[in-house]
């Protein structure tokens, strides 16, 4: 009995009986999560809200002001345009979740539709502070331009027409907000020669943006009078 309760006397080291119990508790420990991983359930649509919510807390934009980060092809053409449309894609579902995303012709055009009220403040043509964030990831994706590519956006805003369906000839909201969001975008580093603003007959609240991936010698990029496009 004195031997069991001391023993250093039998000439056993007593540091061994505390690593047993360590290595006890370790794979006591172990067993748990063992078992809690074992009878747990994976809900899809909740881990994906959570992976939303840490990707839009912890992402990181260029500030304005700065250089765009380049996103280059490592293989050719088709890389860069998927990953181009798999970079607009992201932003969307981390800074906008409200816009309407789909990919028209994979690798050279993909539309997305939101609600004014998402860009715009009530009755206003000043962006959302909280839609700047989105603006300086499209600026920094739109300027990573693979050689001999070039990444185009489109914002088209519903306005209401006079008589036949006529555009209207003087200023109004939606006019307004499409001027401030060309403005906005070319003032925090976007190419001037890739944002295009337009009017179409419709409704004022809402929004299309359409992204083309187009090579640098496209023909459909020409002016009358202009020298082709391309290297010189």
């Amino acid at each position: 009995m004195n031997e069991f309760l001391n023993p250093t006397q039998s000439g056993h080291d007593s540091r061994t009986g505390t690593v047993y119990v360590y290595l006890s508790l370790f794979f006591l420990i172990l067993a748990f999560f063992i078992v809690l991983v074992a009878i747990s359930t994976i809900e899809k649509t909740k881990s994906k809200a959570v992976m939303n919510s840490l990707t839009s807390t912890f992402t990181t934009y260029q500030p304005e002001g700065t250089k765009p980060t380049d996103f280059t092809a490592k293989e050719g053409d088709v890389l860069g345009r998927h990953a181009f449309q798999e970079e607009i894609t992201k932003i969307f579902a981390t800074t906008l979740q409200v816009a309407k995303v789909e990919v028209v012709k994979p690798g050279r055009l993909m539309r997305a539709q939101m609600p004014s009220s998402a860009m715009f403040e009530n009755n206003e043509a000043r962006i959302k502070q909280n839609a700047l964030a989105f603006l300086d990831r499209t600026v920094a994706a739109l300027g990573g331009r693979p050689p001999g590519l070039r990444f185009d956006l489109e914002f088209i805003i519903g306005t209401p027409t006079t008589g036949d369906r006529v555009l209207p000839v003087g200023e109004n909201l939606p006019m307004a907000r499409a001027g401030a969001f060309a403005r906005e975008m070319i003032s925090r580093g976007a190419p001037p020669d890739s944002v295009a603003i337009g009017l179409a007959p419709g409704d004022p609240e809402k929004i299309t943006l359409r992204f083309y991936v187009r090579r640098q010698d496209d023909p459909s990029l020409e002016l009358p009078g202009r020298p082709p496009a391309g290297p010189r």
